[in-house]
């Protein structure tokens, strides 16, 4: 059966292409993490594996998957992942999309 709260997952074209070039065990873990956290409440702050970055309109948040990064945004029902990095990328990511 299937939870009529639960939202879905999307994924741009540019995050499958980042995911399909990690090792196959990395991409699952951060596929399973993806599926765990972000179809039941994707927008609830865990400490410091979901943030919400406030300085962005419309806000962004960010998934914490050991060294790497998954950034998405929620439209309706929706989690659209927009980008799967690993950490060190991330400021470059993040100062291209302000």
């Amino acid at each position: 059966m299937v939870d009529p709260k639960a939202f879905s997952v999307v994924f741009e074209r540019s995050a499958t292409r980042e995911l399909e070039a990690f090792e196959p065990a990395t991409a699952r873990t951060i596929l399973l993490e993806i599926q765990q956290r972000l179809t039941g409440e994707p927008f609830r702050e865990l400490k410091t594996r979901i943030k919400r970055l406030t300085s962005l309109t419309p806000p962004l948040y960010r998934l914490r998957v050991g060294d790497y990064r998954v950034y998405y945004r929620i439209r309706e029902r929706q989690v659209v992942i927009l980008v799967v990095l690993h950490k060190k990328d991330s400021d470059r990511w993040l100062r291209r999309q302000a």
